[in-house]
């Protein structure tokens, strides 16, 4: 019977880190990804300009299909 209860124990101490890692990644990490992914994809659709600022960014736009430009925002210079 001791066996049992020790191995139930370590099974609920597994369980318990399993979902605390769990919790960490989805309240943490997660939106980090989430946000650098949609910075990454808004700046790779937008028309930037050709020459960046002082601080490495550069000022970028969305343009419609009749050529009406969107409000401007910044980006990482890439080159």
């Amino acid at each position: 019977m001791k066996e049992a209860t020790g191995e139930l124990n370590m099974t609920v101490v597994v369980v318990v880190i399993v979902a605390v890692l769990v919790a960490f990644f989805y309240i943490i990490i997660w939106p980090m990804i989430k946000n650098n992914m949609a910075s990454t994809t808004k700046c790779s659709d937008a028309i930037c300009e050709k020459t960046p600022n002082d601080d490495g960014t550069v000022n970028c736009y969305y343009q419609d299909k009749k050529g009406n430009k969107s409000n401007s925002f910044t980006c990482v210079w890439k080159g």
